[in-house]
């Protein structure tokens, strides 16, 4: 296999002002800053990466080649859609970058890029690129003060901004100086408009490149223990991405794609743009919830990147119309069984889809195992905003359930004295932007990112995640516990939707958990609560038989919820918020051990009658 040419990969960044430095940190300029940090010698093993592979180098290739060929598919009102081929989106993307030019900002300024979703997402990222700057994507599910933040933090000067989950977001205190753009999903709100800008401004007259150790975006973390840390990223990450994993997936340019996972987050940043651009495959988007069915059978994709949330509420909305027991029994039927998992992989719209990862999060063994026996080929993949995708599965007939794959070419790991996986590799953040201390400490001396991250790594190099070095808490007895593993296999009961455990100075761990709003209203009936509290005890005593004494949890505690991004239990990404439910619910676990069950409710089916207990209380609602 062809490995890199000898250049040796640092922390490296293109400065503003066009020139190369090796950096160990990057201030809130741009500008190289501390030392301490050892550049990596690239393995043998790489794929060669050339400016040919650079994003924009594969769109001006796919503009000549695949010129009419569809690219982007926007659904919109009524069931209509618009698509988009390869000559259109060059064409726009061309036509934004020379207004973004014509704003005279210094190269390398950052242009935020903040709506669902959407085609027009795809072409603003171009435009950004060929202008010069840095594109930095923002969740659509964030509320305005942590807009604020990222754009503050990243002293964007433009913002494009399309639909988002909170109202009025182009109202509700922007940075005075942010420059708007409105796509078309957009509230109108005054600022100019993607229509309107492309067809009164004449398109650039050349076909601009950016090197590969340009920076290229900065992602931001979910803020899943703390404040968001913005990840820079160069431009031959996402190439060596997609060159290394479409080779080892054997995709190709005949792939289709619903995008419907945030852009903002990494995965879908992979998935869906590196790989579009770099294989030309097909890309369609999603208007919303309310269509995903609708818009998931239209594209029919071949690829289905996915996280462990949304495949259980997926699993959850089967079981909502054929009960988990009757579709056990109808799938144990030799002569049905065949026709009974086509049927719903194919009311799901995933009938051809040859290729579906979760990542993000672990996915229960149980949940996993159900999407295979369905005959959706599911696997579990790895990485993390800081390093792009790193892990996945060798080969199709090694796919071992239970494991997030090996490192994929050109991707280094190693282990901690504490078991913390380190990646060292091509695909590996600059820095934090802004953030020299938390740069420094990201790092080893010899240029391994601390994942944070605890692992079994196998003698052949597969990888199965245990927990979070930081998520682990000391009981009372003085005995550590990581909750991670005992979450994703409370997560396997059907009735859930969200699990936390906690237990941090307490003589035991205990688990609270989200039920499904369908089991919720199942609830109200007598019988089947205490079926459900029976099944949940069943439950916590399969898990607790698999731990350690010191892990076994007392009691699993039902609360209210829900768990939103709304209402910050939850990050962008859909994990959990951690620090956020113990200040809620720990006041609550003196008041739940007295009551001595192994299952309790925050409301109170036994407090109040059933009917009310489906209500949220004016003291405990979230």
């Amino acid at each position: 296999m062809i490995c890199y040419p000898k250049v040796r990969y640092g922390i490296k960044l293109i400065l503003l002002w066009g020139k190369l430095r090796n950096v160990t940190a990057i201030d809130f300029c741009g500008r190289a800053v501390g030392t301490g940090l050892r550049a990596r010698e690239p393995d043998s093993t790489m794929h060669t990466v050339t400016k040919d592979d650079l994003p924009l180098s594969r769109l001006y290739r796919w503009e000549r080649e695949r010129a009419e060929r569809i690219f982007l598919t926007q659904p919109f009102g009524g069931g209509k859609v618009r698509d988009w081929s390869w000559r259109q989106v060059a064409g726009e993307a061309r036509r934004m970058a020379a207004y973004l030019k014509a704003q005279d900002w210094e190269p390398g300024s950052r242009v935020a890029i903040l709506s669902r979703n959407c085609a027009w997402w795809i072409m603003a990222d171009l435009a950004v690129w060929m202008a010069g700057h840095v594109s930095v994507p923002i969740y659509p599910s964030l509320n305005c003060r942590n807009v604020r933040y990222i754009l503050e933090h990243s002293g964007a000067k433009g913002c494009f901004l399309g639909a988002t989950d909170e109202k009025g977001m182009a109202n509700c205190g922007l940075p005075s100086g942010v420059q708007c753009i409105g796509f078309p999903t957009a509230q109108p709100a005054g600022h100019p408009v993607w229509d309107t800008v492309i067809s009164a401004t004449s398109p650039l007259s050349d076909s601009p490149l950016r090197a590969a150790d340009d920076l290229a975006t900065i992602i931001y973390t979910s803020g899943t223990t703390g404040t968001p840390k913005g990840a820079m990223h160069r431009f031959a990450a996402f190439s060596h991405f997609a060159k290394t994993a479409s080779d080892l997936l054997g995709l190709t340019a005949e792939e289709r794609l619903l995008s419907y996972l945030p852009l903002a987050h990494i995965i879908e940043r992979c998935a869906c743009e590196a790989f579009g651009l770099f294989l030309a495959f097909h890309i369609y988007f999603t208007e919303g919830i309310e269509t995903f069915l609708t818009d998931l059978k239209r594209a029919s994709p071949t690829i289905f990147p996915s996280v462990p949330r949304l495949l259980l509420k997926f699993q959850q909305g089967v079981f909502g119309k054929i009960p988990k027991r009757r579709l056990d029994r109808l799938l144990r039927i030799p002569i049905l069984n065949r026709a009974v998992k086509k049927r719903i992989l194919r009311n799901l719209g995933l009938h051809t889809a040859r290729c579906a990862a979760s990542g993000g999060a672990a996915l229960p063994l149980e949940i996993l195992l159900w999407y295979r026996n369905l005959g959706l080929d599911l696997f579990e993949g790895y990485g993390m905003t800081e390093t792009a995708i790193t892990h996945l599965p060798p080969a199709a007939d090694r796919i071992r359930p239970g494991y997030v794959g090996s490192a994929i070419d050109g991707v280094d790991v190693k282990l901690s004295e504490d078991g913390e996986l380190m990646i060292k590799s091509p695909m590996n953040m600059l820095g934090y932007y802004g953030d020299p201390q938390n740069t420094l400490e990201a790092f080893t001396q010899d240029g391994f990112f601390r994942t944070g991250d605890l692992v079994q790594l196998d003698s052949d190099g597969q990888v199965k995640i245990i927990g979070r070095l930081k998520e682990q808490f000391k009981t009372s007895k003085g005995k550590y516990v990581a909750p991670a593993p005992i979450e994703t296999e409370l997560m396997a009961h059907p009735a859930l939707e969200a699990c936390c455990v906690m237990g941090a100075d307490l003589p035991s761990p205990f688990a609270v958990v989200v039920l499904s709003p369908d089991e919720r209203k199942r609830c109200a009936d007598s019988e089947a609560r205490e079926a459900l509290e029976q099944s949940l005890l069943e439950r916590m005593n399969e898990v607790n038989a698999q731990v350690d004494p010191h892990e076994r949890m007392s009691f699993i505690a039902i609360v209210d919820g829900p768990w939103t991004i709304a209402n910050e239990f939850l990050t962008p990404t859909l994990k959990i918020k951690r620090s956020a439910l113990e200040r809620r619910y720990l006041a609550s676990v003196e008041s739940w051990t007295k009551r001595n069950n192994p299952v309790v409710w925050e409301s109170g089916f036994f407090d109040r009658g059933p009917q009310d207990a489906l209500q949220p209380s004016a003291t405990t609602s979230a």
